[in-house]
């Protein structure tokens, strides 16, 4: 990523360049880009490609003011972060359906290495607004709530495998081992094409917002603030006006709703 591309991204975020990459700096991006850059499913139903590649997710992401899943969005903000001085290795986790993880690559997360081992999601919907602290044990409390970091138990464990819990429910367990994009490319196209995977099934785009959430299931217009939830269905002619105003996106047609 050369430093046109920086600049833009920056400016797609609404984010200043931190002097140095420090812990300030990051807690800074990673809540800029929460709230500028929405989790989103859309190119499952509207029939597009998600490519992961550096090129297409740069046009998608900030060129074309979209948002993405974990893939799309962790994995270009590595690039990001890399490109500002960081060390960031991306890792793979299983997430909990229940008490049960999921399959590996479920889901990618960032960690980066400050003075100490920092966890960096932007790709998981409802999660951190800041980044949370890998080598914590104790409860972790956020903006987005409270989070606690703890060794997976059995022989899991036993490999440096962390079970990430929010508000006491488990959310995912993250793998040690660090990979490259590329080996998230198989479950992310099973992600996009299988009837079993959860993303095929409804479109969804959320954002987090400085009162709370905004989201888009299906035509489910939900809306979080100050802990109030509030939701109403849109009428087909209103999504599109309603993906742009509250999330920037612009989008030629409606994505099918699978209803």
């Amino acid at each position: 990523m050369d430093e046109s591309h920086i600049t833009r991204y920056l400016e797609r975020i609404g984010a200043t360049r931190p002097a140095e990459p420090d812990a300030q700096g990051l807690r800074a991006l990673q809540l800029a880009h929460l709230r500028t850059v929405p989790f989103e499913n859309l190119s499952i139903h509207l029939g597009e490609p998600v490519p992961l590649e550096s090129g297409a997710l740069f046009d998608k992401i900030v060129d074309r003011r979209r948002g993405g899943f974990c893939y799309e969005l962790n994995g270009l903000l590595a690039e990001l972060l890399t490109a500002l001085g960081y060390r960031v290795t991306l890792l793979a986790a299983r997430v909990f359906n229940g008490r049960t993880p999921g399959p590996l690559f479920d889901h990618l997360a960032l960690r980066v290495d400050l003075d100490e081992p920092w966890l960096v999601d932007v790709g998981f919907g409802d999660f951190a607004d800041e980044p949370l602290r890998l080598d914590e044990r104790a409860e972790q409390e956020d903006g987005g709530g409270t989070f606690r970091i703890a060794p997976a138990p059995g022989a899991a464990g036993e490999h440096g495998d962390l079970d990430v819990t929010h508000r006491g429910e488990q959310g995912y367990r993250l793998t040690a081992r660090p990979y490259e994009l590329v080996d998230f490319v198989p479950t992310c196209w099973w992600q996009t094409t299988s009837p079993e995977s959860h993303f095929t099934r409804s479109p969804v785009c959320s954002i987090r917002t400085a009162e709370g959430r905004t989201t888009i299931s299906g035509r489910k217009l939900i809306r979080t603030a100050h802990g109030e939830r509030t939701e109403r269905v849109l009428e087909e002619g209103e999504l599109l006006p309603a993906y742009l105003e509250h999330f920037g996106i612009t989008l030629d047609r409606v994505p099918s709703t699978g209803t």
